[in-house]
């Protein structure tokens, strides 16, 4: 019997239970950061800074913050982007801050396409094994955009890809922001 044939058992066997045991601190860590709903305050949680420096999302209080939730490889991402930084620098959004926060794998990849989009806005990285950002604001498909008011308080959330400095958009934005996340549009 060679080596190979003679440790395979052993290592399958390791593997498995490695899984096994695995799996529920997982599910414990997924458990731990609940989807923050509609109408409820965002706790204040450590962002580390990809285009500047950390900071917290308690400190973005005080102005409606307007949180987008993308990948560098997420096509329907980057092609959105170029409308919230227009948004950002446009007069609509003179109201509101924007950031992104990227679930990319990889600090690298994220830092490589900002460079190649030259991103003006403030992102940031969501990292594992917790992707406490991610849970919280409910990005488990990507892009999805996040309306927070003045209070920190959740006002609305929207999935997919849309043009954010669209006439559209703008009302959309301006309706949910107008409804406190009592009447919050969903998409």
């Amino acid at each position: 019997m060679s080596l190979i044939q003679t440790l395979w058992r052993p290592l399958a066997t390791c593997a498995c239970a490695l899984t096994l045991l695995a799996t529920p601190a997982m599910a414990v860590t997924r458990a731990s950061t609940p989807l923050i709903e509609v109408g409820q305050v965002l706790p204040d949680v450590a962002m580390s800074g990809l285009n500047g420096p950390n900071r917290t999302l308690s400190s973005y209080r005080g102005r409606p913050l307007i949180i987008n939730v993308w990948a560098s490889w997420c096509g329907p991402c980057r092609k959105e982007a170029a409308s919230l930084e227009r948004l950002a620098r446009g007069e609509a959004g003179r109201g509101y801050t924007v950031i992104g926060i990227s679930t990319d794998d990889a600090r690298s990849a994220a830092l490589k396409w900002l460079s190649h989009s030259n991103a003006t806005i403030s992102h940031y990285i969501d990292s594992a094994p917790h992707w406490m950002l991610e849970h919280m604001l409910g990005a488990s498909s990507i892009p999805v955009t996040v309306l927070v008011d003045a209070d920190g308080r959740v006002v609305a959330r929207f999935r997919g890809a849309r043009d954010w400095d669209s006439a559209e958009s703008i009302q959309l934005i301006k309706r949910a922001f107008a409804g406190g996340g009592r009447s919050a549009p969903a998409r």
